[in-house]
C-alpha cells in the first residue's frame, strides 16, 4: 500500500475529515507561529492520492492530529532514523567507524562484507549476533564484534588488505609483553581513536600507545596518549581478506579483455 493511502487509512480510523485536519493544523501552525505546519484540505487530498509528499513540518502536524508517532510516519516514506548509522559507512567509505547492530541482524553480514567491503570503511559492529540478538557470533558469545578494514587503511597491508572482514574479541583488551615467533602469532588489535578507528599491532610505551603497521605497508607508526586518545576495542581473532588487490584484479581483467 502506498504511503498516501496508509495516511488516508489512519485518518479514516480516527474518523476525521479533510476539513477537520485543516482546522486542527491551522491551530498548530498558529501556536507554532509557522504556517508551514498548516495542511489545507486540497493538499491533503493530493497527499493521499500520491501526488505530493509531506514536509517534516506537515508530517509533524499529521502525527499530532492522527495520534501517530512521527517516526512511524517517516517510515511510510522509507525513512527510518534507526538506519542512520547503517548508512554512515556508505556515505563515508574512507573513514574508520562503528557499524550499527542491525547490519548483521538479518544474517547477511558475511555476504555483505565479502562482496562490498572493498568499497567501504574500516568499521566495527560491536556486540552483535548475526542471527540472534543474544549471541555475538551465533554461538552465544556476546563479546564477539565484527569490523571492516577501510578502503584507505593500509596499516596491516598486505597481511590484512583494505576491504577485509575482521572478527574481534572484545574481552581481550589488555596489552601483554609476550614472545611471538612470527607475524601470525603477534596480536592484532582494533583500536578506537578520537573520531575514528584503527587496526594494527600495538605497543605500549609509558602512556603512549603505538599502532605499528606491517613492515611491508606504506603506513607509518602512529602514537596516541593512552587511554585518553586511544582505547583498545578488542583483539582481532580472525579475518577474511582478499588474496588479490581489487584494483589489480580489475586491471588484469581489462588487459585480458583488450588482448
Amino acid at each position: 500500500m502506498a504511503a498516501g493511502q496508509k495516511l488516508k487509512l489512519l485518518r479514516n480510523r480516527r474518523n476525521i475529515t479533510g476539513r477537520e485536519v485543516e482546522q486542527a493544523s491551522e491551530r498548530i501552525a498558529e501556536v507554532k507561529g509557522d504556517k508551514r505546519f498548516r495542511i489545507s484540505n486540497g493538499w491533503l487530498a493530493q497527499l493521499e492520492n500520491g501526488a505530493s509528499e509531506p514536509s517534516i513540518c506537515k508530517l509533524f502536524s499529521l502525527g499530532v492530529i492522527y495520534h501517530a508517532n512521527i517516526l512511524d510516519l517517516l517510515r511510510l516514506y522509507n525513512i527510518d532514523v534507526e538506519d542512520q548509522e547503517k548508512y554512515e559507512s556508505i556515505a563515508n567509505p574512507h573513514l574508520t567507524q562503528l557499524l550499527p547492530k542491525t547490519s548483521a541482524a538479518d544474517g547477511r553480514l558475511g555476504e555483505e562484507l565479502s562482496i562490498e567491503a572493498a568499497n567501504r570503511a574500516t568499521s566495527l559492529l560491536s556486540e552483535v549476533a548475526p542471527r540472534h540478538p543474544s549471541a555475538g557470533d551465533g554461538n552465544g558469545n556476546s563479546h564477539i564484534a565484527y569490523g571492516y578494514v577501510g578502503s584507505t587503511d593500509l596499516t596491516m597491508y598486505p597481511l590484512i588488505r583494505p576491504g577485509s572482514l575482521l572478527q574481534i574479541d572484545t574481552s581481550q583488551t589488555k596489552l601483554h609483553t609476550a614472545t611471538w615467533h612470527n607475524e601470525f602469532e603477534r596480536p592484532i588489535f582494533f583500536i578506537e581513536l578520537r573520531g575514528g578507528y584503527a587496526c594494527g599491532w600495538c605497543e605500549l610505551q609509558g602512556n603512549q600507545l603505538l599502532i605499528v603497521p606491517h613492515p611491508s605497508s606504506p603506513a607509518t607508526i602512529r602514537r596516541f596518549t593512552y587511554p585518553r586518545e586511544a582505547e583498545i576495542v578488542g583483539r582481532v581473532i580472525g579475518y577474511h581478506t582478499r588474496c588479490v588487490d581489487a584494483e589489480l584484479a580489475r586491471d588484469s581483467k581489462q588487459r585480458s579483455t583488450s588482448a
